[in-house]
C-alpha cells in the first residue's frame, strides 16, 4: 500500500466514523438532555430520528453531489457543515432547536459517507480494493458500539454537550490530512442530480415517522398523524415510480434483480433495525430504570465493540471460503438470543450475570454477520457498481435504524418499565430471527462454495 494509499484509506474510515459515531453516541447523552431540556421519550425518539432522516434520505443523493462537484469539494464542504453544527447542537438551549440541528447534521453526514467510498474506490483495484472496504466496513460498524462508551464518559464526567463538540478533533485531522493529500478533484460528465427524488424520499420518509413517534401524544385518529402518514406512504409510492422513470436515479433499482442484492438488502433491514431499536432501549433503561450511571451504561456494550474489530476479519475470510449465507443466518440467531437472555433484567440489574452473558452472544453474532452481510451484497453486482451498492445498502442500514426507532412509541406504552422493557427485547429478538431466517432462505452461495457440505447448515 503506497502512502497516498493509506492516507485516502484513513481519510475515507475517519470521515465516515465521526458521521456513523453520532449516530449511536447519541443514545447515552439521551437521559442527560431530557434532564436539561426537558421533554420525554418522544423527544429522545426525534433526537435520535432527525439525524437518521436526513442521513439516510440525503446518503444517496450525496453520490450524485460528489460526482457532480468533486469527491474532495463535498468531504470538504460535509466536514466543515459537520464540525459547524456539531458546535451549535453543544450549545443549543432548547430540545427543539437541538432536533432541528440534529437534522442539518444528518445532511452534512450524507456527505462524507458517499465522496469516502468513491475515494477508496477510484484509488484501490482488485483485492486491495475488497481489503480496503472490509477495513472501512469494520470500523464504521464499530462506531456504533462505541459511540455509547465515548457518551457515557463525557455525560457522567464532564458534559453531554461535549459528546458533539468533540467532533471538531477529529474533523480537523482530517481536514489536515486532505490537505497533505494534495489531490485534484475528479468529476464525472453528464451526470443530474436527482432532486425530486431527494425530496420525495424525505417527506416519505419523515411523514410515516412523524406519525408514529407523535400517534402516542396525538393519538391514530388526529389529523395531525394520519395527515403526514398518508402523504409520506405516497411519497414513498412516488419515489419508487420516479425512481423507474428518471434517467439518472439516485437509486438504481436494477441493482435490486440481483438475488443477493435484493436479499441481502432485505436482511440488512431486519438485522440493522434491531440493532438500533435493542441499543437504544438498553441503555436508556439502564440509566433510567436500573440506575446505571451514563458511563457504565456505555461501557456495557465495550465487548461486542471489541468482538468485532477481533473477529470480523476472521468471519470474513471464513465467509470468503464457505461462502455467505451459514455466517448471515447463525450471526443474526446467536444475536437475537443474546438479547433473550435480557429478559431476566428487572428493575434492579446485575451486569454480569444479567447483561455480560447476552452482550456476548451479541458479539459474537454480530462479528459473524458483518463481514458476510458486506460480501454478499457486494459480491453480486459488479466492481464498477460496488460505490453505489455499498451507499444503498448503508442507506438502508440507517433507515431500518431510523424506523424501528420510530417504532418504539408503539412498542413500548407509556413510561419505560421492566414490562415494556422486555416488550422491547422480544421485538429485537424477532427481527433479528427474521433477518437470520431471511438469510437463510434468500442468499446464495457463490458456485465454488454452493456444494460445500456447511451450506447445508
Amino acid at each position: 500500500m503506497t502512502r497516498d494509499q493509506r492516507l485516502i484509506l484513513i481519510i475515507a474510515i475517519l470521515a465516515s466514523f465521526v458521521a456513523f459515531l453520532d449516530g449511536s453516541v447519541i443514545n447515552v447523552a439521551l437521559p442527560a438532555i431530557r434532564d436539561e431540556l426537558g421533554g420525554g421519550l418522544s423527544t429522545q425518539q426525534w433526537v435520535v430520528d432527525a439525524y437518521l432522516i436526513t442521513l439516510g434520505s440525503l446518503i444517496l443523493l450525496a453520490g450524485s453531489l460528489s460526482d457532480v462537484f468533486g469527491r474532495i469539494v463535498i468531504l470538504r464542504i460535509g466536514l466543515v457543515a459537520f464540525g459547524v453544527v456539531s458546535l451549535a447542537i453543544a450549545v443549543a438551549p432548547t430540545a427543539e432547536l437541538v432536533i432541528v440541528l440534529r437534522g442539518v447534521q444528518g445532511a452534512a453526514g450524507a456527505l462524507l459517507v458517499p465522496s469516502s467510498l468513491a475515494l477508496i474506490m477510484s484509488t484501490f483495484r482488485g483485492s486491495a480494493q475488497a481489503k480496503a472496504i472490509g477495513a472501512w466496513t469494520a470500523w464504521t460498524s464499530a462506531a456504533f458500539i462505541v459511540g455509547p462508551v465515548v457518551g457515557g464518559v463525557f455525560v457522567d464526567f464532564l458534559s453531554w454537550r461535549l459528546v458533539f463538540a468533540i467532533n471538531v478533533l477529529p474533523i480537523a485531522v482530517t481536514l489536515w490530512m486532505l490537505v497533505m493529500l494534495g489531490h485534484r478533484d475528479e468529476r464525472t460528465k453528464n451526470t443530474r442530480i436527482d432532486y425530486l427524488g431527494a425530496v420525495l424520499g424525505i417527506i416519505g420518509l419523515g411523514g410515516p415517522v412523524f406519525a408514529l413517534i407523535e400517534q402516542g401524544n396525538y393519538g391514530w385518529g388526529s389529523p395531525a398523524v394520519f395527515v403526514p402518514l398518508i402523504v409520506g406512504l405516497l411519497s414513498l409510492v412516488a419515489f419508487v415510480l420516479w425512481q423507474r422513470r428518471t434517467p439518472q436515479p439516485m437509486l438504481p433499482l436494477k441493482l435490486f434483480r440481483e438475488r443477493n442484492f435484493s436479499m441481502g438488502n432485505i436482511a440488512t433491514i431486519f438485522i440493522y433495525g434491531a440493532m438500533a431499536l435493542g441499543g437504544f432501549i438498553v441503555v436508556v433503561y439502564l440509566q433510567e430504570v436500573a440506575g446505571y450511571s451514563a458511563t457504565l451504561a456505555g461501557l456495557a456494550f465495550l465487548p461486542s465493540s471489541i468482538g468485532i474489530i477481533l473477529l470480523s476479519s476472521f468471519f470474513g475470510r471464513l465467509s470468503g471460503t464457505y461462502g455467505p449465507r451459514l455466517f448471515m443466518t447463525v450471526g443474526p440467531l446467536l444475536g437475537g438470543i443474546g438479547y433473550l437472555t435480557f429478559l431476566t433484567m428487572q428493575e434492579s440489574v446485575n451486569y454480569f450475570t444479567q447483561v455480560l452473558p447476552g452482550v456476548v452472544l451479541f458479539s459474537v453474532g454480530l462479528s459473524m454477520t458483518v463481514a458476510p452481510l458486506t460480501s454478499a451484497i457486494l459480491g453480486a453486482i459488479s466492481a464498477r457498481q460496488a460505490g453505489i451498492g455499498s451507499a444503498v445498502n448503508n442507506a438502508v442500514s440507517r433507515i431500518a435504524g431510523l424506523i424501528t426507532i420510530a417504532l418504539i412509541g408503539v412498542i413500548v406504552v407509556g413510561p419505560l418499565t421492566v414490562d415494556n422493557f422486555h416488550r422491547a427485547m422480544i421485538v429485537t429478538a424477532a427481527l433479528f430471527f427474521i433477518g437470520a431466517f431471511v438469510s437463510l432462505v434468500g442468499i446464495r452461495n457463490p458456485v465454488s462454495t454452493e456444494s460445500n457440505p456447511s451450506d447445508a447448515a
